[in-house]
C-alpha cells in the first residue's frame, strides 16, 4: 500500500480495475455488483453449520464424516484464490469470469445430484474454486478501500446469516439447495463480463508459467488447512513446503510468489495482522454461544439471536472504517484494527455478561472485515501494477487460513469439554 489511502486508492483504481496494467477505459463496475459476484459464496461457506446432521443421514454417514464438506470447502477457498489470481494476472480478466463460472455450475451440479459424499465432496471443492476465482476478481476490480468495505461488509453479512440461512432452506426444501446459494454470483456475470469486454487484455508474461511455485504454495497451503486436523503430519509438511518454496522464490524472484512481494514488509505486514485478526474473529465466531451459555446462562436462541445480530452490526460499521481510512492513514487505521480486536478477545477471556460477550463478537468480525477491506488494498499497493492480482490473492490465502485455525482454537479452549 502507499502511505495513504488517498494515495492507495488513486493508485490502485486504474491498475487494479481489471488485474492489468493498461485498461482501456478508466470506468469501474459498479460496486454492488461487484459486492453480488464475490459474497454469495461466504453464505455457501457456512450453509452447512447447523445441518450437517442431515447432510451426513442423507449421505448414509457419520456427522464427523461430513464436517469433511465443510473442510473441503474450506482448502479448496484458501488454495484456489492465489491460483486464480495468478490466471488473472497472466490472462486477465474474461477467463477468470468464465473458468469461475463454470466450475461454480459444475460443482453446484454435482452437489445437487450426487448421493454419494466423495462426489459430493468434489462439488463442493468445485463450488468453492469457482468462488475464489469470483472473489480474486471482484477484489482485484475493488480499486479502493471504500469500495473494497462494501464486498468485505457484504462478505461478513451473509456469513453471518449463512448458517441459519442454510437451516431454513434445508428445512423446508432441501439441504442441497442450501449448499447451492453461491449460484447468485452468477448474476453478476453479465455485467461484470461486459467490463472485461471494455478492458485491454494483459501481456502475458514472456516466461513460462511458474508450476513448481504454484504447487509448492499449493502444498504449503493444504498443509496449513490441514494443520488444526493432523497437527504432527501437517506441521512437519508445512515446513518442508516452506523451505522448498523459499528456496524455490530464490532462484526463481519473479515467479508465482514474486520475490520482493513476499519481501516487503508493507505486504507482510498487512497480510500477518489480517491472518491474526481474522484467527482471532473465527475462534469468537465459534466459542461465544458455548460462552453465553456457560457464563451467562443462555439458551441457543437467544445466543444464536445475539450472535446474528452482533455480527450483522459489526460488518456494517466495518464499512465505516473503510470508507474513513483515506481521512485517517495507514497508522491510525492498523491502530484500530489491534486495539478492537485486543479488546475482543480480552473480553472475550473475561467478561461474563451476555452483552459484553456479543460485543467481543462485534469487535472480531469488525477487526476481520475491516482488516480485509483496507489491509487487502494496502498489501495491492506494495506491488507492482502487473502484480496486484497476485498480491491480493496471497492476501487472501492469509486471511483465510484464519478460517481454518479459528474453529480449531476454539474446540482446544472452549469446546473441547462440550
Amino acid at each position: 500500500m502507499t502511505t495513504t489511502a488517498t494515495t492507495r486508492a488513486a493508485a490502485t483504481t486504474a491498475a487494479t480495475t481489471a488485474g492489468t496494467a493498461a485498461p482501456a477505459t478508466p470506468g469501474l463496475v459498479p460496486v454492488l455488483w461487484l459486492a453480488l459476484l464475490a459474497t454469495p459464496v461466504a453464505a455457501a461457506a457456512n450453509a452447512p453449520v447447523l445441518i450437517l446432521p442431515d447432510m451426513a443421514a442423507s449421505l448414509g454417514v457419520r456427522t464427523e464424516t461430513a464436517a469433511w464438506l465443510v473442510a473441503a470447502f474450506a482448502w479448496a477457498m484458501a488454495v484456489s484464490v492465489p491460483l486464480l489470481s495468478g490466471l488473472l494476472r497472466r490472462r486477465g480478466l474474461t477467463p477468470v469470469l468464465r473458468l469461475s463460472g463454470a466450475l461454480l455450475l459444475g460443482g453446484t451440479l454435482l452437489v445437487a445430484a450426487s448421493p454419494w459424499l466423495p462426489v459430493t465432496l468434489l462439488g463442493r471443492a468445485a463450488q468453492a474454486a469457482g468462488g475464489a476465482g469470483l472473489v480474486a476478481a471482484a477484489m482485484s476490480l475493488a480499486g479502493s478501500a471504500r469500495r473494497m468495505g462494501v464486498i468485505s461488509a457484504g462478505f461478513g453479512m451473509l456469513g453471518a446469516a449463512g448458517p441459519l440461512l442454510g437451516a431454513q432452506l434445508s428445512h423446508t426444501v432441501s439441504w442441497r439447495l442450501s449448499l447451492s446459494v453461491s449460484l447468485v454470483s452468477l448474476l453478476a456475470l453479465p455485467a461484470v463480463g461486459r467490463h472485461a469486454a471494455t478492458t485491454t487484455p494483459p501481456t502475458a508474461p514472456r516466461d513460462r508459467f511458474d508450476a513448481r511455485g504454484a504447487a509448492l504454495l499449493t502444498v504449503l497451503a493444504t498443509a496449513l488447512v490441514l494443520l488444526p486436523h493432523a497437527p504432527a503430519a501437517a506441521l512437519g509438511s508445512a515446513a518442508v513446503a516452506a523451505a522448498l518454496l523459499a528456496l524455490h522464490v530464490r532462484r526463481r524472484p519473479d515467479g508465482f510468489v514474486p520475490a520482493p512481494l513476499v519481501r516487503s514488509p508493507l505486504f507482510l505486514g498487512s497480510a500477518l495482522l489480517a491472518l491474526a485478526l481474522s484467527t482471532s474473529y473465527f475462534t469468537l465466531l465459534f466459542a461465544v454461544p458455548r460462552l453465553l451459555a456457560d457464563r451467562a446462562g443462555w439458551g441457543l436462541a437467544a445466543a444464536g439471536a445475539g450472535q446474528l445480530v452482533a455480527l450483522l452490526t459489526g460488518s456494517a460499521l466495518s464499512w465505516l472504517l473503510a470508507a474513513a481510512s483515506a481521512r485517517l492513514g495507514r497508522t491510525a487505521v492498523r491502530t484500530v484494527l489491534v486495539t478492537i480486536g485486543t479488546l475482543a478477545a480480552l473480553l472475550a477471556v473475561f467478561a461474563s455478561w451476555g452483552p459484553l460477550l456479543l460485543v467481543a463478537t462485534l469487535g472480531g468480525v469488525f477487526g476481520a472485515t475491516g482488516a480485509n477491506a483496507v489491509l487487502s488494498m494496502q498489501a495491492a499497493s506494495s506491488a507492482p501494477d502487473p502484480q496486484r492480482p497476485t498480491a491480493i490473492g496471497l492476501f487472501t490465502l492469509c486471511y483465510q487460513l484464519g478460517g481454518a485455525f479459528g474453529p480449531a482454537i476454539a474446540t482446544a479452549l472452549v469446546l473441547g469439554g462440550a
